[in-house]
């Protein structure tokens, strides 16, 4: 018998995992933006995104849409459980696009659109790791119905997760310079990977010691029976 939500769940997983890798990459060349070495570079990195970034947005969209038709109950719960940072986030990301076409016309103005867009991008990357933290604290409802307060997403563990999404989003740009430039942007990116990949490691070490902590059923799961045996390597995979 085919199982349609396990079927749904899936394909929204592979759109997230999509829209992670390939809108991560070019979120990370944003928030590297104000450190690159000069205009130049700078200029090099924005160029090596210009073909895909906007493409690569539709994932995310994928992703929202899927979760309203496949499973509307967990949208109803969803969205007012996180609007203030899903609004965060797509109001940074309208802003990033806007900051990305205005530089290329830009002259005098060009300093106002780069901090532009590293702010667009630094803030769509935080937002997405504080869904991602309150997600992983859980929401209250009740008979279906999300009862909880406006702020319970704001929590230290959803903005430890947050600074763990922007390094990881870094690491990925930071990679993506490494395989599209050349000559002293790409040793400069090389550098950047490895400070980025480190604050990569801590986070998700701090995130893998305190989930288990704040939740007792992933304890539970974690530490219950021979589970632990087949979980503990994901983290370190990861």
């Amino acid at each position: 018998m085919i199982d349609l939500p396990l079927i749904a769940a899936g394909v929204m997983a592979l759109a997230i995992l999509f829209y992670v890798v390939l809108d991560g990459f070019d979120l990370g060349v944003g928030i590297l933006f104000p450190f690159a070495p000069d205009d130049t570079a700078r200029s090099t990195m924005m160029n090596s995104v210009a073909p895909v970034w906007d493409g690569n947005e539709t994932w995310l969209v994928l992703g929202g849409g899927g979760l309203m038709v496949f499973f509307p109950t967990a949208y109803a719960v969803a969205l007012p459980a996180f609007y203030m940072p899903i609004m965060g986030l797509l109001f940074a990301l309208i802003f990033r696009g806007v900051a990305f076409e205005f530089r290329h016309g830009a002259t005098t103005s060009k300093y106002i659109w780069d901090r532009a867009f590293f702010g667009g991008s630094i803030v769509s990357a935080f937002m997405q790791g504080l869904l991602l933290g309150g997600l992983i604290q859980g929401v209250r409802v009740e008979d279906q119905r999300f009862v909880g307060g406006l702020f319970d997403w704001l929590t230290p563990f959803s903005v430890l997760t947050g600074i763990g999404v922007v390094c990881g989003y870094a690491l990925l740009g930071a990679t993506w310079l490494v395989l599209k430039t050349e000559n002293a942007t790409q040793t400069w990116a090389r550098r950047a990977a490895m400070v980025t990949g480190g604050g990569v490691i801590v986070a998700m070490g701090a995130v893998s010691i305190l989930t288990p902590l704040m939740s007792p059923a992933v304890a539970e799961r974690w530490f219950g029976g021979i589970n632990i045996i087949a979980f503990a390597p994901v983290p370190a995979l990861t």
